[in-house]
């Protein structure tokens, strides 16, 4: 093992996310930045076509969003943007939502997705999740209630997101009823209209609704649980292309990209991408294996 992998184990040792060690596994198989030459039928295609086409969220400020001109803007657009400017491309992006993220990639609808997505096993199955991890968030309520503990919601009417992995849990451990909506616009409509007690999502959502005026004297009280980190994701078999982001992926936490996007989008820099940064800052590709 070369010095650079043992400085890089020995800064990701005290991270607590599978991203930490998806990291090192990427390096150890001596993927670079991703600026490099990738081939695959999926690259061939796009680059033939002249067009990246990216899912991305539209609902779920800062991460992807209408900005008032209509255009979809936030981090994970501008992400996109980046890959299209490696690949020499211009860029298409493709509203999902939680329940047709996966279908819209295996479909052939888009060629990449980034849409705050969760890295769960049972994903994986279905699409070709990208290693090392980009972001992380964990799992909150959006309320005016008085909720101290989650166990606090049992019997409550919850709004929550269809095909959102938080409605299980919220719904199974802590006994809330969830009232579930195709998107955040409709969730957030019907928990201003009462129609539910609270709203289960990403705290990372939520605090950026905390700062909205529209939102003032809404509360996220309860303590944070299930943090877990977010993939990106190609269709399955695109190893070529899954190699290629990979190294996009580490060249965003070594060069700071992300979290120059929460601060470009107003939010405050979150832990994981602290973690990774430092993490990766230090290594050069350039060194010798």
């Amino acid at each position: 093992m070369g010095s650079w992998m043992k400085t890089l184990e020995m800064k990701t040792r005290g991270m607590k996310t599978q991203a930490a060690a998806a990291a090192v596994a990427v390096l150890a198989a001596g993927i670079g930045t991703g600026a490099g030459p990738a081939s695959a039928d999926v690259i061939a295609e796009v680059k033939e076509r002249g067009k990246l086409i990216v899912g991305v969220k539209a609902d779920y400020a800062p991460y992807g969003f209408l900005d008032s001109s209509g255009k979809i803007v936030g981090i994970e657009p501008d992400l996109a943007q980046d890959v299209a400017d490696v690949l020499g491309v211009e860029l298409e992006l493709v509203p999902v939502v939680s329940s047709n993220r996966m279908q819209f990639l295996e479909q052939g609808k888009i060629d990449l997705m980034i849409a705050t997505m969760t890295d769960r096993n049972d994903r994986r199955e279905v699409v070709q999740i990208v290693d090392p991890n980009y972001y992380s968030s964990g799992t909150n309520i959006l309320t005016k209630g008085n909720f101290a503990n989650w166990e606090d919601l049992k019997g409550a009417p919850v709004c929550g997101i269809q095909g959102a992995f938080y409605n299980r849990k919220t719904s199974e451990d802590f006994g809330a009823t969830i009232v579930a909506f195709k998107g955040t616009a409709e969730a957030l409509t019907a928990l201003k209209q009462n129609r539910c007690v609270a709203f289960v999502y990403d705290d990372s959502f939520i605090v950026s609704r905390l700062g909205d005026a529209d939102w003032e004297g809404w509360t996220m009280p309860l303590p944070t649980i299930d943090d877990a980190p977010w993939g990106l994701a190609v269709k399955k078999g695109e190893d070529a292309f899954a190699k290629m982001m990979s190294g996009m992926i580490v060249d965003w936490h070594m060069s700071g990209r992300i979290l120059e996007l929460e601060a470009k989008y107003g939010l405050e820099q979150t832990p994981f991408a602290k973690k990774m940064h430092a993490a990766f800052r230090d290594f050069n590709p350039s060194i010798e294996r």
